[in-house]
């Protein structure tokens, strides 16, 4: 769904106004800092979390390249602080001293589009041209659909990773990046889905959010009403399906456990949801870790989340549950080159019998994977290794010595 300036607006807090005047206040140290600090690169992941693209990359330059002048962005209250503390150089998100490294910054590094002090502000300094500087977009998953958001008019970023050739093919042919601007190097955290432990008896629900529900404007009314979550079809779906008793005879008769950890922009509302059975644990953050529910889960079910390709990646089965894909395309993603019924990695379900019957099967078969979506697979991924981070480095070290190449 296309934001217009005014819904874009909506979203403004006022602490994005103090930010404008953090960037002013910065500018001066910053030109000092850059004088001294000339090769300075600056990685994050979200202000909370060091869990993804941005952390393990900033892992990979501290154990393989210790000589790069690195700083990873983080908020000190993060219960991940202490673990990037350990390994480098930190800097408070969103603060002055943030602000200050961020101008300064040979080059900035994120998972996220909004990795940098304030998101509002550095947007308009951004793509209005203002503000000229070097950012590379790790990326937070695999891209499957038209994210406009992410097109170079919205970005203007200098390097945006990919992971596949149909991914890297889409994005050069839709994205409207200049040549040369989008690299394929793989995600960072693939590096660490080479090798893990399963837990046979372990189901992981993880479905991704929903934007008109996680942060609502005057466009949401065109999808639904979401002036109370419990009324909304996601809330209804994913609530019906953890309280069916058919899903607790299963899992009780198979002995599983099923963990349901929805996406960080849905947490908030992880205590509406009600459980049909005491097999079911509701998983909250930062006390459950995304990679390590994959790595050790034996079978995923989720919607459109791309973590579906991580899953995938590990040679696991899996299935997609899709109550409402109508709303989903034009609430929040336009269909990109990935078609889930064609190229999907698992059996699509768009009813709750689907998705139950799913479920049954594939604990008959002892969540081993149907040779259609092995074959799916291998076809998809072309980049099977541990090599992730070290084609990231190389890519960024190239953009930084290739003086042909213009910052922007």
């Amino acid at each position: 769904m296309k934001e217009t300036f005014f819904q874009k607006l909506q979203r403004v807090k006022p602490s994005d106004v103090l930010h404008i005047f953090l960037f002013m206040l910065a500018l001066l140290p910053a030109g000092v800092c850059r004088l001294f600090r000339r090769n300075l690169w600056l990685v994050c992941d979200n202000r909370n979390e060091a869990r993804d693209n941005g952390y393990r990359f900033f892992k990979y330059l501290r154990e393989e390249h210790p000589e790069q002048d690195v700083v990873y962005a983080i908020s000190k209250r993060s219960p991940d602080y202490s673990k990037v503390r350990g390994l480098g150089k930190t800097v408070s998100y969103g603060s002055l001293r943030h602000w200050v490294l961020y101008l300064a910054a040979r080059i900035n590094i994120s998972s996220q589009k909004g990795g940098k002090p304030n998101a509002a502000v550095c947007y308009f300094l951004e793509v209005k041209g203002i503000l000229k500087n070097t950012r590379v977009f790790l990326q937070h998953g695999i891209i499957k659909d038209d994210m406009d958001w992410l097109h170079y008019e919205n970005t203007k970023m200098r390097m945006f990773v990919t992971s596949t050739e149909r991914e890297y093919r889409f994005l050069c042919e839709k994205f409207g990046y200049p040549e040369g601007y989008i690299v394929k190097t793989g995600l960072c955290r693939f590096d660490d889905l080479q090798s893990f432990t399963v837990r046979p008896r372990q189901i992981l629900l993880m479905p991704t959010w929903r934007s008109w529900i996680a942060t609502p404007t005057s466009a949401s009314k065109e999808i639904e009403d979401v002036s109370d979550f419990r009324k909304t079809g996601y809330f209804k779906a994913w609530n019906s399906f953890l309280k069916s008793p058919a899903l607790d005879r299963m899992l009780r008769d198979n002995d599983l456990t099923l963990i349901f950890y929805p996406h960080r922009d849905m947490q908030k509302y992880l205590s509406c949801f009600e459980k049909g059975s005491d097999r079911i644990e509701l998983a909250c953050w930062p006390e459950s870790d995304v990679q390590t529910l994959l790595k050790e889960s034996a079978y995923l079910v989720t919607d459109f989340s791309s973590i579906a390709m991580d899953f995938a990646y590990m040679k696991k089965r899996l299935m997609y549950y899709q109550f409402d894909y109508e709303d989903f395309r034009r609430g929040q993603y336009a269909e990109g080159y990935f078609d889930y019924e064609r190229d999907g990695f698992g059996r699509v379900c768009y009813t709750l019998d689907e998705a139950l019957d799913e479920i049954k099967t594939a604990i008959a078969q002892g969540f081993a994977e149907p040779e259609e979506y092995l074959a799916r697979r291998n076809d998809f991924f072309d980049l099977c290794d541990d090599k992730n981070c070290e084609r990231t480095y190389l890519a960024v070290r190239e953009l930084m010595t290739n003086g042909k190449k213009k910052r922007h």
